[in-house]
């Protein structure tokens, strides 16, 4: 086990955390004494005065038709309240004078205040009287020791003369293990937060931290090594429609297994079958380092080529986006490749000529299409360019060529064209589109449950049988049984290993 991988120090530091955090709430409130605080802030500050210096036009009626000496007036609503963690006595306040705090209007002159309660806080009223030291002096309001319980409050509304609104304000006095200070609490109109401020920085610190791991462990790869992970070279030959596949494995049995090197050379299945053959009968000892991948059985006459069935492989025809057509049966399609549907106006689709763009005769993709769909073998080849007849008496206007990738760009390119390939390479390209054939499309979610009859197994070929420790040995087990298989699935193919694909695998 790594104990110092990145995901294991990122769980340990998180673990960590959480428990210091635990033990310094714990502490802090066992050691840390609490403060008393006392908090205060403007709630409003407001000409009331006709005097246009204040910078702020106002509308006045009634009773605020001021006196010439009013015409500067002001009115300041002024919040106080207990906002620390413990109640407030009389004898908390530590000043040597009677009264507890002082309030000063800097460049204003007070006239005169009224005092609001907190709700549930009539008993405050009984401390605001000139015996306990409420009395005001210019700018300065002197305000009794008032006892507050926690989250209790009063209000000044203090009218005022002379200064500008937005003059400073500010309360001063002492608290014993406390302290006055602006409050920073939310309005009254505004929600209070849930946390404070130590639990949000806690939570967000504990909250990176999973982040961080949860990251980790989804991007890294999990998957197993490889059965018998090997070192070594190896090729990979045979169909070009199952290529794909076996190059996103190679590079990823390469990543897994230090020392491999995987070679993909498809030329296609019967290509492949030969190659096999003949590289395995030159050998003077062993299996050679080759595997050949087949869309379907190899033909007859190999006896010493062992095989693996890797996945159902579904094909599709496909048909240049100037053909509308979506689906066609059996029977036209058999119709077509005789030479009996020349004009795709024929099958309700524009006045365009067919043109059968098909492999060659080493390609397994096209003898399942014949064996699967045609019933019989495709027309002989007519034309070089697939768009025009080299022999004028063939019935059909056909190409061959030597790979699905060929196939599938000339369909794209040529108005009218007709060709097929394996399923998902089917899917990727532009300017062509998949048929349906009677009805059914092709599906890994449905194979044997629909009619569809374009499909094959997909086959894996080694001269005998390959050394166990051996590098063909080990891809041939990934291949059929291995963490590929998921790869071998978003392709588009259904794993022969999977309970639906073993069923499928065997009875075919």
């Amino acid at each position: 086990m790594e104990w110092f991988s990145a995901e294991n120090v990122v769980a340990v530091l998180t673990a960590v955390l959480g428990v210091l955090a635990s033990v310094g709430v714990l502490w802090y409130e066992r050691r840390v004494p609490r403060r008393k605080r006392i908090g205060y802030r403007v709630q409003m500050d407001t000409p009331i005065g006709s005097d246009v210096s204040q910078g702020r036009a106002n509308v006045r009626l009634g009773l605020f038709n001021e006196t010439p000496d009013m015409a500067d007036a002001t009115l300041v609503l002024l919040r106080v309240e207990n906002d620390g963690s413990q109640s407030i006595g009389d004898s908390d306040y530590t000043g040597r004078e009677l009264h507890g705090l002082t309030v000063e209007f800097t460049g204003r002159t007070v006239r005169g205040i009224a005092v609001t309660q907190s709700p549930n806080a009539d008993h405050l009223m009984e401390h605001f009287t000139p015996a306990g030291g409420m009395r005001l002096s210019g700018p300065l309001i002197r305000l009794p020791r008032v006892p507050l319980n926690r989250n209790e409050h009063f209000k000044l509304l203090v009218l005022l003369t002379g200064g500008s609104v937005g003059s400073p304000i500010s309360v001063s006095g002492g608290i014993r293990d406390g302290e006055v200070r602006p409050n920073k609490a939310a309005r009254p109109d505004e929600k209070p937060p849930l946390f404070g401020r130590a639990a949000r920085l806690i939570t967000v610190a504990l909250t990176i931290c999973v982040v961080t791991l949860a990251s980790i462990i989804l991007v890294r790869d999990d998957s197993p090594p490889p059965i018998g992970c090997a070192g070594g070279e190896l090729t990979v030959t045979g169909s070009t429609a199952f290529a794909p596949v076996v190059r996103e494995l190679a590079e990823k049995y390469e990543k897994e297994c230090e020392g491999s090197t995987i070679h993909v050379d498809a030329h296609g299945s019967n290509a492949g079958i030969r190659r096999l053959a003949d590289q395995g009968a030159e050998a003077t000892s062993g299996s050679p380092a080759l595997v050949a991948l087949s869309d379907g059985p190899k033909p007859d006459g190999y006896p010493q080529l062992r095989e693996n069935r890797i996945a159902v492989s579904l094909f599709s025809l496909v048909v240049n986006d100037r053909v509308p057509v979506r689906d066609l049966s059996l029977e036209d399609i058999r119709k077509i490749y005789r030479g009996d549907i020349r004009n795709w106006k024929v099958l309700g689709g524009p006045d365009l000529k067919v043109l059968l763009v098909s492999r060659d005769a080493n390609s397994g993709t096209r003898e399942v299409f014949q064996r699967r769909v045609l019933g019989r073998n495709e027309p002989a080849q007519s034309s070089r360019d697939c768009a025009t007849k080299d022999d004028p008496q063939s019935a059909v206007t056909r190409c061959e060529l030597d790979s699905t990738e060929q196939v599938l760009s000339t369909v794209a390119r040529l108005p009218g064209a007709i060709g097929y390939s394996e399923l998902r390479a089917g899917t990727e390209l532009k300017g062509l589109h998949q048929l349906a054939i009677d009805g059914s499309t092709p599906s890994v979610d449905t194979i044997g449950s629909s009619a569809y009859p374009y499909r094959e197994i997909e086959y894996a070929y080694s001269y005998g049988q390959p050394p166990a420790d051996s590098l063909a040995s080990s891809f041939l087990g990934y291949l059929s049984r291995g963490s590929g298989q998921d790869v071998i699935r978003t392709h588009g193919h259904l794993p022969c290993a999977t309970p639906k694909g073993l069923r499928i695998c065997g009875a075919d």
